[in-house]
């Protein structure tokens, strides 16, 4: 059955790291993820697709969900696993129920990127006000990230823990754009930026 929706995120993450799956797993409703599982992120429009996204997935193969988000505009769905393939599987039947392919995703833009070094202690308790991860800490380099479609920032920031030491601040994968807040020391933090930005410029897909 063909679908009229759009596919805006189809994001595979092979490998959760640990702060990132805590992120997830301290801000969603639903089934709790942990580090070392696969999971994949499915954003579309109008946001009420991603119902029928999420029954698919869950019938099709063994995968748990930790999201199930209908915003404004957008519908976002996290599923995870400890198996790699049921991930995949779980993925490729919503993408053939609803006639689509992973070509047929948004590919993500960088909205908007900032680095800070040696943070002054007022702007880092800002910033710790609102925040869900780790504390940011005074003195520490900061990187910001934002992306379109949101839910890509999720692949970026599990790429970046991969490639160094950092610390993850805020996730937020929601809305029209993603966001990110790293921090550490100038050189982490700038081998994380690194990371972030090549894993969301590695992904294929239509223009948004």
């Amino acid at each position: 059955m063909t679908s009229t929706a759009t596919l805006r995120t189809y994001a595979y993450v092979d490998r959760m790291q640990p702060q990132c799956a805590a992120h997830i797993a301290a801000t969603s409703p639903g089934d709790v993820p942990l580090a070392g599982m696969a999971e994949l992120f499915i954003e579309m429009a109008p946001g009420n697709e991603v119902f029928r996204a999420a029954d698919i997935a869950l019938k099709a193969a063994g995968v748990r969900p930790a999201l199930q988000i209908i915003e404004r505009e957008f519908g976002l769905l996290e599923i995870h696993s400890e198996q790699q393939a049921e991930v995949l599987a779980s993925g490729q039947a919503v993408l053939d129920e609803l006639g689509m392919s992973e070509a047929d995703r948004v590919r993500p833009v960088v909205a908007s990127s900032q680095f800070i070094t040696n943070v002054h202690p007022y702007q880092a308790q800002l910033l710790n006000k609102w925040r869900k991860g780790s504390l940011l800490m005074p003195g520490s380099s900061l990187f910001v990230l934002e992306c379109a479609p949101a839910a890509y920032i999720a692949l970026a920031a599990n790429e970046a823990e991969k490639a160094a030491d950092i610390t993850v601040i805020e996730l937020r994968a929601v809305g029209r754009f993603g966001r990110m807040f790293l921090s550490g020391t100038e050189s982490d933090v700038q081998t994380a930026r690194d990371a972030a930005v090549a894993a969301l410029e590695d992904l294929s897909g239509r223009d948004l």
